[in-house]
């Protein structure tokens, strides 16, 4: 049953290009020389913040198609999702597309959730281009799922600050890039925690239950990967994470394993936690870490983007939060 959880690609689909866009708070961060585009303000010329966030879609799929030298109409499917209701900023950047579309929702963990997805067509041969992405925007969100940022609430220490960011990656049959060597798809882990200001918390054992699914199917140890890379566990999360995965006898050092959520921004940013959002495992994947291995200092690493399927709704009537967790190995070797 766990085998069948991952896919194996034996043609090993191409990232060939990626596109990755920021905000200002981002622009201020640790890893602000790896975005394309930053932009100034969080309203991104836009009347609302929902339509900034369509627009941090838009500039990194346009950023990532250009970037591969091809044109729209190149692209034969595009995937992709966000944490805003019915994933109205990525329907509507797709209509702005014109390309073929598929909308994901998988919370924080759809990058990982659209990179898989692709891969598979791509492996299959059903399709030369896709384009995968997924987004968040903090104003938009935190609007959304916890307090509007005017009303000033003070947030706890577990609280993780929601990533102003799109990142978006071509897929394709060919090309040089990093390759998709493998996926594993998560499972909903409800450990029944309801507080929706620890998201850390509540997604780390899905974190567990995939890496451990990943590394037994495939027979693999944990120093197969150069990197094993959380979403956006923040803080408390990943040691949470740390310590179920050393009591389950998996042998990863601190050093191996990081988390997206603790990459983005300075110690001196006030974000508590670290970063979370849709956008955060995009932007450090897509952006900081396929870079680093570019460079040559990374050949293998395993992405896994955590998601907490919660909504406004499902708060308001006191339900548990659900999980997930996505995994995605990546290796490049030129």
């Amino acid at each position: 049953m766990e085998r069948k959880r991952t896919w194996v690609f034996e043609n090993k689909p191409v990232i060939i290009s990626t596109g990755t866009v920021g905000g200002p708070f981002e622009g201020n961060g640790r890893i602000a020389e790896d975005f394309d585009v930053l932009h100034g303000d969080l309203w991104l010329g836009q009347e609302t913040y929902e339509k900034a966030h369509k627009k941090l879609i838009e500039d990194a799929s346009f950023r990532a198609i250009e970037k591969a030298k091809l044109q729209k109409e190149d692209i034969e499917f595009f995937f992709g999702g966000d944490l805003i209701n019915q994933i109205t900023p990525t329907s509507f950047s797709a209509r702005t597309l014109g390309v073929p579309y598929i909308g994901l929702f998988g919370a924080c963990s759809t990058s990982m959730e659209g990179l898989a997805l692709s891969s598979f067509i791509i492996n299959s041969k059903g399709a030369h281009y896709i384009l995968t992405a997924a987004s968040s925007h903090n104003a938009a969100v935190e609007k959304q799922f916890r307090y509007p940022t005017e009303y000033g609430g003070q947030k706890p220490p577990t609280s993780q600050w929601t990533v102003t960011g799109a990142g978006a990656a071509i897929v394709a049959q060919e090309g040089d890039g990093p390759r998709v060597v493998s996926a594993t798809i998560g499972k909903v882990i409800d450990m029944g925690l309801t507080d929706p200001f620890n998201m850390g918390g509540a997604m780390a054992p899905a974190a567990v239950d995939t890496i451990i699914s990943h590394l037994t199917s495939l027979k693999l140890d944990p120093a197969h990967y150069d990197l094993i890379v959380t979403g956006d566990l923040g803080s408390i999360g990943r040691r949470i994470a740390f310590e179920m995965l050393t009591e389950r006898g998996i042998s990863i050092t601190d050093r191996q394993f990081q988390d997206c959520g603790l990459m983005i921004y300075k110690d001196s940013q006030p974000v508590f936690s670290g970063a979370s959002g849709a956008g955060c495992s995009a932007v450090v994947g897509y952006g900081h870490l396929l870079k680093r291995m570019k460079k040559g200092e990374l050949k293998r690493i395993l992405i896994v983007a955590t998601g907490a399927l919660l909504s406004p709704l499902s708060y308001q009537q006191n339900e548990s939060i659900p999980c997930i967790a996505h995994a995605v190995s990546i290796e490049y070797q030129p």
